[in-house]
């Protein structure tokens, strides 16, 4: 498994990369778009953070955000926001049930995020 190593700076400016499952090409859906929209409104009203940049594209997003001073919790919110999204889509075309495999089923995943950030 790999290793990563994270850099935790409380009220720390972050530079993210959240890719779709497989690249597929869907974040050009208007339904997943505004999922993604609200999830990340929701989030923000029980966990503020400041979008200083934002670039979505079909089959992934970069992004920079600023948290709170003495706040890192950045795992939490891409969490959230993932399984809002998750649950919003579930019932698109979005949700791929002949791509779920066993790891994505142990980790309760769907087939719209990859694993990570």
């Amino acid at each position: 498994m790999s290793r990563y190593r994270r850099a935790y700076l409380a009220g720390g400016c972050y530079f993210f990369t959240v890719v779709t499952y497989r690249r597929r090409a869907i974040l050009c859906d208007d339904a997943l778009r505004l999922a993604l929209c609200n999830a990340i409104e929701t989030v923000r009203a029980s966990r503020p953070f400041v979008i200083d940049a934002w670039v979505l594209l079909p089959d992934h997003l970069h992004c920079i955000w600023t948290l709170p001073e003495g706040d890192t919790d950045f795992s939490t919110r891409w969490m959230m926001i993932k399984r809002l999204v998750s649950v919003t889509c579930h019932h698109d075309d979005h949700h791929r049930s002949e791509l779920m495999n066993d790891s994505k089923h142990q980790h309760r995943e769907s087939t719209i995020w990859q694993r990570r950030f």
